[in-house]
C-alpha cells in the first residue's frame, strides 16, 4: 500500500530520529520514481527531515531555509498527504508553528508527523521494534553519531565513486581532445 522507503523514512523519523537516514532513504526512492521533480511530495518530506536535522544541531539558518521550502512544497502537494496517511491540515499547522519557533531561535524538540492511518502506524511500530527503536521516542541528544551524522559517517564509498567518475570523465575528455587534434 505504502512505498517501503516511505515506511523506512517514518521509522527513522519517529524511532531513532535519524533525520540524515530519513533523507538518504527517501532521496533514493524519489530519484527512482520522480527524479527531476524538485517539487515532489517526497522532496517536501525530505526537507522536513533535513530541517529537523539542522534545528537539532542549532543550525537555525539551515533549519529556517529547509522548513520554508518544505512548507511550500507540502502546501502545493497537500492533496497527496492524505493518501500517505497524513492529516494534511494538522501537518501544515504544525509546520508553521515549527517555522515560527525556528525563527525565534527556540530549541529543537522532537516532532511527530500526524499519521492518521492506524495500519501505517502499526507497520512503523513493528519496524521500530525490529530495529530496537521505540516509536515516538524523543531525540537522544547525547547520540553524537545521529545528531552530527553528516560529520561522523563513513564516506569512503562516496569518495571512491566520485574518483571513478572523475577518471571516466578524464578519459572521455582526453579521447575527445585526441580526436580533435587528428
Amino acid at each position: 500500500m505504502y512505498p517501503k522507503a516511505y515506511i523506512e523514512f517514518l521509522i527513522h523519523f519517529h524511532g531513532d530520529r535519524d533525520y540524515f537516514e530519513c533523507h538518504e532513504v527517501l532521496e533514493e526512492y524519489w530519484k527512482e520514481i520522480d527524479p527531476n521533480n524538485k517539487q515532489s511530495i517526497w522532496v517536501g518530506l525530505i526537507l522536513l527531515a533535513v530541517s529537523n536535522y539542522h534545528h537539532r544541531r542549532e543550525n537555525y539558518l539551515g533549519a529556517k531555509k529547509t522548513i520554508a521550502k518544505s512548507i511550500a512544497i507540502l502546501k502545493n502537494e497537500k492533496n497527496k498527504l492524505l493518501p500517505l496517511g497524513i492529516d494534511a491540515d494538522k501537518l501544515m499547522y504544525d509546520l508553521l508553528l515549527r517555522q515560527k519557533a525556528i525563527a525565534l531561535g527556540k530549541p529543537y524538540d522532537s516532532y511527530t508527523i500526524p499519521i492518521i492511518d492506524p495500519m501505517l502506524i502499526a507497520s512503523c511500530q513493528a519496524g521500530c521494534i525490529d530495529r530496537g527503536f521505540i516509536w515516538g521516542s524523543v531525540s537522544d541528544m547525547n547520540n553524537i553519531e545521529v545528531v552530527h551524522r553528516h560529520s561522523t559517517r563513513d564516506r569512503s564509498s562516496v569518495i571512491e565513486e566520485r574518483l571513478e567518475a572523475l577518471k571516466r570523465n578524464t578519459r572521455f575528455i582526453q579521447q575527445h581532445i585526441k580526436k580533435g587534434n587528428e
